[in-house]
């Protein structure tokens, strides 16, 4: 049996994008014991996942903290490791490759792919269609990586929507980061007033985050939340997956939707394609316009519409 090494620091919607892959890992080391280097607000959720048996925490300090480096450096070393496969794909992890871990047999995009092409070349495919590519690079059979299953991050959320819910439900996701607000539709209040207008048998909820908290009062839906905290995540993936339909933002929880065969819709803006973050599914589809603030509320529900008539008439 070897150890092997798994790196990925983040963020919420990779770490659902990456279910498939993590997965495939596990089924090419059936007994060999894996680890995955992740950050703090991860490890609970991957401590429960079933591909990996144990989770070591990166602090990710600059790396001018040359004494968390080599303790950082002292850990992985004294694990053995006889195989990383490095997930994040950045920079920092590069620089891991090189000068601070001491181990040969890495996989990456950065040993994947051929001298002839460039990195940047490389990105402009699909998320999933790179990890295939690094996957099958290193030997490995990919079945699932690019059909990610997140379900088994999931719990049962009854109890919790019992105390706000007992109707069928709408998910919305209005809210997102605020370095990151040009992902951010406006008119979530003008479409659940077309919804509500049109189905009076349905409720319209969300699940705020911990920074979202505070603005529970801007949104014209029923907000989701535990003892008034944040869900968390495995509890945001049992309601994603007991919601009827999803309407969200480019954020962590419309790419874990997508990645729980929700049926639903993501808003996207010129910041990227769906695409290329692989984020279209059967049932969940992006609505692309070059500026979020002219997609009006009237044009998202007709492009819903028929799809809600399905679930809910």
């Amino acid at each position: 049996m070897s150890n092997i090494l798994i790196i990925k620091h983040g963020s919420l919607g990779d770490i659902a994008q990456i279910s498939g892959v993590l997965k495939d890992i596990r089924e090419a080391h059936v007994n060999d014991k894996i680890f995955i280097l992740t950050t703090f607000p991860y490890v609970e959720l991957l401590s429960k996942c079933p591909f990996v048996n144990a989770v070591i925490i990166d602090k990710r300090l600059p790396r001018w903290n040359f004494l968390y480096l080599l303790k950082l450096k002292k850990r992985i070393g004294s694990l053995n490791f006889s195989r990383v496969y490095d997930l994040q794909n950045s920079s920092r992890t590069s620089f891991y490759r090189k000068y601070l871990f001491n181990i040969t047999n890495w996989s990456s995009s950065e040993t994947s792919i051929d001298k002839k092409m460039s990195k940047n070349d490389f990105d402009k495919d699909s998320v999933l269609s790179r990890f295939k590519f690094q996957l099958n690079n290193s030997n490995i059979k990919t079945e699932f990586t690019l059909h990610p299953d997140f379900s088994w991050a999931c719990v049962d959320v009854n109890k919790i929507v019992n105390q706000f819910i007992s109707k069928k439900f709408i998910l919305i996701f209005p809210f997102s980061s605020p370095q990151l607000s040009h992902k951010q539709w406006p008119y979530y209040n003008e479409l659940i007033k077309i919804i509500k207008s049109n189905y009076s048998n349905i409720e319209i909820a969300f699940a705020p985050g911990t920074n979202e908290l505070k603005n529970l009062n801007k949104i014209d839906a029923i907000p989701i939340t535990t003892y008034n905290k944040a869900l968390n995540i495995s509890e945001l993936a049992g309601l994603i997956k007991k919601s009827s339909f999803i309407i969200a933002n480019d954020t962590g929880p419309a790419h874990m939707a997508a990645h729980l065969g929700m049926n639903g819709i993501v808003l996207f803006g010129y910041h990227t394609s769906p695409s290329k973050v692989s984020i279209e599914t059967e049932q969940f589809k992006a609505l692309t316009v070059k500026n979020l603030n002219n997609l009006s509320a009237e044009y998202v529900y007709s492009e819903i519409k028929n799809r809600l008539k399905l679930i809910f008439n």
